[in-house]
């Protein structure tokens, strides 16, 4: 989920919590052996192949796939981020609440019918079907490497999100610690994450979401009673909260509001519609989608899914207990639920708490490492260096990409500062919100020519990037934040928002000159039929592999 950046800065020593610790390990050593295990879990006869690996053999129930999709779009650093933005700025770190709200209509009018397309011609991600509907390798390879980069960071915060827990813990020796002493707890996590993905691909983290939403939902419901009581009531968290935000903060000015004033109106809004457009083009929230078994497992998730919004604003109000509760971030303001949590919580179920967060990173990152995969191995590898693939050969290749992606997002969070890790992940949905005409407008209508589509993603692209390099914030010279002043406006709004209209404008300019040219636009190798075909439909079990079409009814 997108987040607005907040401060980072390295923790002084702590002691460690040995209790807390324990309670983690144990978690963490009981969802490591479900994703060894994961393996043998609805295993079809013939694995080796990416409709296996990648998506669970497209076999994935209602409740299989409502964990796997809340587990994807839930993740660790959304448990950290958000109520740390509400800790720092107040309520406008409640944009996530509405725009989780707007996300789920949407997804319902164009998701199932991406579901009925790619199941009936085997496609794997959407760079498949844009390459399919559009008969154009160059736009789907630039679907392909937008959602390349842009889940890239996104996986390495879902580490940032580890090492806030480990250093509330104070496990790792502290920053003053050698750098190996102090990164050995990410590093082993990062190989046991690596290591049951390789093994059991999309069952792994599917079958954790069980544990994973299941403590989330423990911890928050148990918080939110239990703090506001140790506080004194919400009426004092509220009247804390809304007296600091107040203050002035290192730009001299108050450094938040307890609810948004008319200035941030534009900015709330256009960040939470722009966010909620952009969700469901993450590469990983489409593989969740996929996995699906049938059409109406889609439908039906878009309507049970909003209950990880209650969630959600829930553990926004976290936020406001951390100022009540006076919690020492130590300069790192991520760290303000994980400290609240030990200094609330008796030390057990403080550690209950973290194993939460800790699993809730284990569970995306191996979705996005395994969706970042299959873009490669289908739309850059077999696209492009070697045609003639075999499905063994993808499979290969996927397992391998999986454990070299997750190694990318690890170097980025041990090499760099963490601040460049969030905004490259706001930048990341900045990016992929660009791929949203060529997917989401080619399910409904082919009239937009493929060319146009191409010239308006690079327009969207450059202005996003360029746009975002140009704000600064306190702490940093160059992308600062994901707001800036909307030309012709004049109002602060969101980047990504302003970069969608610029690419929907030149599409459509370009595509009515383009046909006035008579350019060529390619063969569709889709048919109507295709997006409203459903499982047991002609062509549509033919088409999967024998495992997949004759998977159990069951959940």
């Amino acid at each position: 989920m997108t987040t607005p950046p907040t401060t980072t800065l390295a923790a002084a020593p702590q002691g460690v919590n040995g209790v807390a610790l324990a309670v983690f390990v144990f978690f963490f050593l009981a969802v490591t052996v479900m994703g060894f295990l994961a393996a043998r879990w609805r295993k079809a006869e013939q694995s080796a192949s990416l409709d296996e690996w990648g998506l669970g053999g497209r076999s994935f129930g209602t409740w299989v796939t409502w964990f796997l999709l809340g587990g994807d779009l839930y993740t660790a650093y959304t448990f950290v981020a958000v109520p740390a933005a509400i800790y720092t700025a107040g309520a406008a770190g409640f944009f996530a609440v509405p725009y989780t709200i707007l996300v789920y209509p949407l997804i319902f009018t164009f998701l199932p019918r991406l579901w009925s397309v790619s199941h009936r011609h085997g496609y794997v991600t959407t760079s498949d079907f844009v390459r399919g509907r559009f008969d154009s390798k160059g736009l789907s390879l630039a679907v392909a490497l937008t959602g390349l980069l842009a889940t890239m960071p996104y996986i390495a915060l879902q580490l940032v999100g580890i090492q806030a827990v480990l250093d509330v813990m104070g496990v790792g020796g502290g920053a003053n610690a050698n750098w190996f002493v102090k990164d050995l707890p990410l590093l082993i996590a990062f190989a046991v994450l690596a290591a049951y993905t390789y093994s059991s691909g999309l069952r792994a983290p599917a079958l954790i979401a069980f544990v994973k939403d299941g403590l989330i939902y423990l911890v928050i419901t148990v918080a939110i009673i239990y703090i506001p009581i140790k506080l004194g009531g919400f009426g004092e968290i509220f009247h804390a909260a809304g007296k600091t935000l107040a203050e002035n903060g290192p730009t001299g000015k108050p450094r938040g509001e307890l609810a948004s004033g008319p200035n941030a109106q534009w900015a709330y809004a256009t960040l939470a519609l722009g966010s909620a457009l952009a969700l469901f083009m993450y590469p990983h929230s489409i593989t969740a989608t996929l996995s699906s078994r049938s059409r109406n497992v889609i439908r039906r998730n878009t309507t049970i899914l909003p209950l990880y919004s209650l969630m959600l604003g829930l553990l926004a109000l976290l936020g406001f207990m951390a100022i009540k509760a006076g919690t020492d971030t130590r300069g790192n303001a991520q760290l303000a639920i994980p400290q609240l949590f030990a200094d609330m919580f008796p030390s057990w179920f403080a550690g209950v708490a973290f194993a939460a967060i800790g699993i809730g990173a284990l569970v995306p990152a191996a979705i996005m490492s395994i969706a970042a995969a299959n873009l490669f191995t289908r739309n850059v590898y077999k696209d492009f260096l070697k045609p003639s693939a075999t499905p063994e050969q993808e499979h290969r290749v996927a397992k391998l990409v999986s454990l070299l992606v997750k190694v990318g997002a690890l170097a980025f969070v041990l090499t760099m500062d963490k601040t460049v890790a969030i905004n490259f992940q706001l930048l990341g949905g900045i990016w992929i919100l660009q791929t949203m005409p060529a997917l989401v407008g080619g399910l409904f209508t082919r009239w937009f020519h493929r060319w146009a589509l191409l010239a308006g993603w690079a327009v969207g692209m450059v202005y996003g990037t360029l746009a975002a390099y140009g704000v600064a914030s306190p702490t940093q010279k160059h992308f600062g934040g994901s707001s800036a002043q909307i030309p012709g406006i004049g109002e602060i709004g969101y980047i990504g928002l302003t970069a969608f209209v610029l690419n929907v404008v030149v599409t459509v300019v370009l595509t009515f000159a383009l046909k006035a040219l008579k350019a060529p636009e390619g063969t569709d190798e889709t048919a109507p039929g295709d997006y409203t075909a459903d499982l047991g439909d002609a062509g549509v079990t033919a088409d999967l592999p024998p495992a997949t079409a004759e998977a159990p009814v069951g959940h």
